[in-house]
């Protein structure tokens, strides 16, 4: 199988906008956000389907994903955090962490919020400040 963008990412042959990791999960800012803040959540395993893990690590995944969000909420203003799961655009499982304030604000058809090098360097600093893992 050949490697994900995010495969790349994790082993730093890509550059991103962390938040946080451990040896299992990694998260790290949406470079296309549908919100400032819009983090991504993956395994440091490639795997394309998130219902194909293993129940336990699937666990896992949902608990560092939910460190993440405590960290997204804390660090942007938002009513909540949306949890999103596509799939579809990269191959690599992924959790979709959005800060919004509405229903409709989970909006991937949407236009995409355009921010700055150095917005992208502020917020993942936020956001990974607040992170309690």
């Amino acid at each position: 199988m050949e490697e994900t963008i995010f495969t790349k990412i994790v082993k730093g042959e890509i550059p991103c906008y962390k938040i946080a990791e451990n040896d299992k999960f990694f998260a790290f800012l949406d470079i296309s956000p549908i919100a400032k803040g819009h983090t991504l959540v993956i395994t440091k395993m490639q795997n394309d389907y998130l219902f194909d893990l293993p129940d336990d690590m699937l666990g896992e995944m949902m608990i560092f994903a939910k460190k993440i969000a405590a960290g997204v909420k804390k660090a942007i203003p938002c009513n909540r955090v949306g949890v999103a799961v596509i799939g579809i655009d990269v191959p690599h499982n992924h959790i979709h962490l959005v800060p919004i304030n509405g229903v409709g604000d989970l909006n991937f058809k949407g236009e995409r919020v355009k921010l700055s090098e150095e917005e992208f360097k502020e917020i993942a600093a936020a956001i990974s400040a607040a992170v309690e893992l």
